[in-house]
């Protein structure tokens, strides 16, 4: 059950990024495009997680992901709103 609800997080991954690149695409705002790029290294953790199964001894490496993707939403909120 477990790798078919990574499964469902990676596509639903991959579908909000493609819905943001559609809005870069239209506007060229950094903000969508660090978006997309924030799903997709999401879609990748969801993705490691359902093939590999980590044990506990290798999660920090997939909270790294998440950390990254997270960080790169937090820049681009923080770029936009900068004056």
């Amino acid at each position: 059950m477990q790798q078919f609800l990574a499964g469902i997080a990676t596509c639903a991954s991959w579908g909000v990024a493609i819905f943001f690149l559609r809005f870069w695409i239209d506007t060229r705002d950094r903000f969508f495009v660090l978006f997309a790029a924030a799903f997709l290294i999401l879609s990748v953790n969801w993705l490691l997680v359902a093939v590999l199964q980590p044990a506990t001894e290798v999660r920090p490496f997939f909270y790294m992901l998440r950390l990254a993707a997270f960080g790169l939403i937090i820049a681009a909120v923080v770029d936009k709103n900068r004056g």
